[in-house]
C-alpha cells in the first residue's frame, strides 16, 4: 500500500512536470511568435499632423513641424522671380512606444499627395521612390545631410547651390532607423520615442498633411515578461518546492521504516529468544509459541488486519505460554495423567503470564492472549469463566491457533491427529470451545489448504 502510494506521488510529479514544461515552451513558443510578427499601421491627416490628438494605437508616429521656417526663390523658369515662393519645413517625426515591451525594430513610408522637396534628414536611411517619366526608380540615401546627386540615379534639382530631391504626388520615402551608438533610434524602451527629423521644401501656404504615412514595427518581449512564461515558473518553482519537501520527507520515512524494521527485528529476536526458554522446558512442544503466532497472524490476515496491527497480534501469540516459565519441568513434561493439583498448577500458568506481560506497556493488551486463551467460547474455560464475546478477541484468536498446533503436533501422552481428525474437531467444537467465525476462518484456511503448518 505504501509503495503504491510512493509510486503513485511519483507518478503525479513526472506529470506535473511534463505540464510545466509544456507549458514552459508553449511560453517560448507564444513569446517568439509575438516577437516575429510585423504589425502594420497607417496614420492620416489630424491623427498625424496634430500635437492635441491623443494617440489610441500602441506605437504611434506625430508628424510636427518645427516653428523655425526660411524661404527660397525657386524660378525652374527663369520668369525673374525675386519673392521666396516656397518655404522650408523641419518636420519631427516622433515614433513613441505606448507599450510595456521595446520596439525592437520600425520603418515608416511618407506618401506624398503634393510637391515637396527634399533637403535634409538625420539620423536613419532614406529609401527614395521616384516617378520619373512613367518609371519608377528608387535609390537608398544613407544619409542625406551629405547627399551627393552624381552618386545617384535619382532626378535633382539645385537651388542656391542647395542639392534637393523632388517628389512629385504618389513618390514617397521609406524611412529606415539608425541603432549606431550616436542615434540608437532603436529599440524603443517601452514608454519611450525616438524622433527622425527631415528638412522639405514646399510652396507657400501649402503642407503635407494630405499625405499618409505607413509604419510598419515589431516587438522585443522579454521572456519574463510573458504571463505563461511566469506562471510557469511559478508552477516549476511550486513542484521543486513540492519535491524537495517529498523527497526529504520520503527520506525520514525511509529511514523510520528502516529504523522501526530493525526495532521488530531486535523485539522479535528478543520475544522469541524469551519463548524459546519455555518452549525448551518440554522438548514435545518445540516450536509451539512460534508456529501459533504464526496461525494467529495467519487468522487475522483474513480476518483483515494489516501492517503494525499483524505484528502486534503475531507478539501477543508468541508470547501466549510465557507464564509456562514457571511451572516445574516434571509437571510439563508428565508422561501420564496430571494430578488435581498439577493441573491447578498448570492453569496458572495463564494468570501468571498475564501478569509477566502486564508490564509489557509498548505491547499493547499483550496480557490478553497469555491470561485468556484457555477461556472456552461456552464459558467453561479458565482462569475466569468467560464466555462469548467477553473474552477479548485475540485470545479467542490464539485459542483456535493453540487448539490447532496441540492436535497438529506429537505430544508426550498422544500422537498428532490427522487433518480429517482435525478438521472434524474444530467443526465439532465450534461454539463450544470456539469462537465460531474464528474456527470458520481456520477451517478455510485447512480445506483450502492456505495454512502453512511445517515445522
Amino acid at each position: 500500500m505504501e509503495k503504491r502510494a510512493a509510486n503513485n506521488a511519483l507518478t503525479t510529479f513526472i506529470v506535473t512536470l511534463l505540464a510545466v514544461i509544456a507549458c514552459t515552451a508553449l511560453s517560448v513558443i507564444k513569446n517568439n511568435n509575438y516577437n516575429s510578427k510585423t504589425h502594420h499601421a497607417v496614420f492620416t491627416r489630424a491623427e498625424l499632423f496634430s500635437p492635441d490628438t491623443a494617440a489610441e494605437k500602441a506605437v504611434s508616429v506625430k508628424a510636427i513641424p518645427r516653428s523655425s521656417t526660411w524661404g527660397k526663390v525657386f524660378d525652374f523658369e527663369n520668369k525673374g522671380i525675386t519673392e521666396n515662393n516656397y518655404q522650408a519645413y523641419t518636420y519631427d517625426f516622433t515614433v513613441k512606444n505606448d507599450t510595456r515591451d521595446k520596439v525592437k525594430d520600425f520603418r515608416f513610408k511618407m506618401t506624398f499627395n503634393t510637391e515637396v522637396y527634399l533637403n535634409s534628414a538625420w539620423n536613419g536611411t532614406l529609401e527614395i521612390h521616384q516617378n520619373v517619366n512613367a518609371d519608377e526608380v528608387t535609390d537608398i540615401i544613407t544619409d542625406l545631410r551629405e547627399f551627393v546627386p552624381e552618386d545617384h540615379d535619382l532626378a535633382t534639382v539645385t537651388v542656391d547651390g542647395e542639392p534637393l530631391i523632388p517628389m512629385s504626388p504618389g513618390d514617397y520615402l521609406i524611412y529606415i532607423p539608425s541603432s549606431s551608438m550616436n542615434a540608437m533610434e532603436i529599440p524603443i524602451e517601452p514608454h519611450e520615442a525616438t524622433t527622425p527629423g527631415i528638412i522639405m521644401y514646399m510652396p507657400i501656404d501649402e503642407n503635407i498633411e494630405t499625405s499618409v504615412l505607413e509604419l510598419d514595427y515589431t516587438f522585443h518581449r522579454a521572456l519574463t515578461d510573458e504571463i505563461l512564461f511566469r506562471l510557469s515558473m511559478a508552477a516549476l518553482a511550486i513542484w521543486l518546492t513540492a519535491f524537495i519537501v517529498f523527497a526529504f520527507t520520503s527520506a525520514q520515512i525511509k529511514k523510520y521504516k528502516e529504523r522501526h524494521e530493525r526495532d521488530n527485528v531486535i523485539i522479535n529476536e528478543s520475544i522469541e529468544t524469551f519463548t524459546g526458554f519455555i518452549d525448551a522446558k518440554d522438548p514435545y512442544t518445540n516450536g509451539h509459541s512460534k508456529r501459533v503466532a504464526k496461525y494467529t497472524r495467519r487468522i487475522a490476515e483474513e480476518m483483515g488486519y494489516k501492517g503494525e496491527q499483524l505484528d502486534r497480534i503475531y507478539y501477543i501469540a508468541l508470547l501466549h505460554d510465557c507464564g509456562k516459565i514457571g511451572v516445574p519441568d516434571n509437571i510439563l513434561g508428565k508422561p501420564g495423567r496430571l494430578t488435581d493439583e498439577e493441573f491447578e498448577i498448570i492453569k496458572s500458568h495463564t494468570v501468571r503470564g498475564g501478569k509477566i506481560l502486564s508490564h509489557f506497556k509498548s505491547l499493547e493488551n499483550a496480557g490478553e492472549g497469555a491470561r485468556y486463551h484457555h477461556e472456552r467460547y461456552d464459558g467453561k474455560g479458565y482462569p475466569e469463566g468467560k464466555a462469548g464475546e467477553d473474552i477479548p478477541l485475540i485470545a479467542r484468536m490464539i485459542c483456535v491457533a493453540d487448539s490447532f498446533d496441540a492436535m497438529n503436533t506429537n505430544r508426550v501422552y498422544r500422537k498428532k491427529l490427522t487433518m480429517e481428525q482435525i478438521i472434524n474437531e474444530i467443526e465439532v467444537n465450534k461454539g463450544k470451545q470456539f469462537d465460531p467465525k474464528i474456527a470458520d476462518i481456520m477451517l478455510e484456511l485447512l480445506r483450502n489448504d492456505l495454512l502453512d503448518t511445517e515445522e
